[in-house]
C-alpha cells in the first residue's frame, strides 16, 4: 500500500520530501483505545512488529533525548543515556515531548521535529530494508531505508531496545 510522496502533508513529509529522501506513506484508520499505537499500527498495516518504530522522547541528564524503538520491544533508558554519553535517563513529560516536537503523544515522528534533538536509533533497524516510524499524526506511518532515517534525523546507531 504505498503512499504518494508528500501528499500527507505532516512536518515529517514535507521534511523527507524536502531532502529528497524516498518514502512511503501508510495510512491506517486509527483506533482511539488501542493500548499500544505502535502495536496497533504494526496489526492494522499487516507489518512485523519489529519492522514498525516507536519514538520516544527521554530527558538525558536534563536535555531532551530521541530514542526510536522497535514497538516489539522497550526502550532500555540506560542504554540511551550511553549512547549520547549521557549519566541519566528518564522518560520525558508527554506535554513536554509535545511542546518539544510540535506532535501529539501517539503521533510524534523522529522525522521534522519543531527542533532537532539528539536521536538514537536501535541498531536492529539497521537489519532491515524498510523501517516504518509515525508520520506525524496518529494513523499515519512512513516507510523509508533505515540509512535515511539516519540521515534525515542525525541518529547516533546503537543498542538501545530491552
Amino acid at each position: 500500500m504505498a503512499g504518494r510522496r508528500g501528499a500527507g502533508g505532516t512536518p515529517a513529509t514535507v521534511a523527507l520530501t524536502r531532502a529528497r529522501v524516498p518514502f512511503t506513506e501508510h495510512p491506517y484508520e486509527h483506533d482511539a483505545g488501542a493500548a499500544s499505537y505502535g502495536l496497533e499500527a504494526a496489526e492494522v498495516l499487516g507489518l512485523p512488529p519489529r519492522q514498525v518504530f516507536k519514538t520516544l522522547l527521554t530527558s538525558v541528564d536534563a536535555r531532551l533525548v530521541v530514542g526510536i524503538v522497535p514497538v516489539s520491544g522497550q526502550l532500555d533508558l540506560k542504554a540511551v543515556a550511553a549512547a549520547v554519553q549521557g549519566k541519566r535517563a528518564t522518560m520525558a513529560d508527554p506535554a513536554v515531548a509535545e511542546r518539544a516536537t510540535g506532535y501529539v503523544v501517539g503521533g510524534i515522528s523522529p522525522i521534522g521535529q519543531r527542533r532537532a534533538h539528539p536521536t538514537v536509533l536501535d541498531d536492529s533497524a539497521m537489519e532491515l530494508p524498510v523501517v516504518y516510524v509515525s508520520g506525524g499524526r496518529r494513523g499515519l506511518d512512513l516507510g523509508l531505508a533505515p540509512a535515511d532515517l539516519v540521515r534525515v534525523t542525525g541518529a547516533t546507531v546503537a543498542r538501545i531496545r530491552r
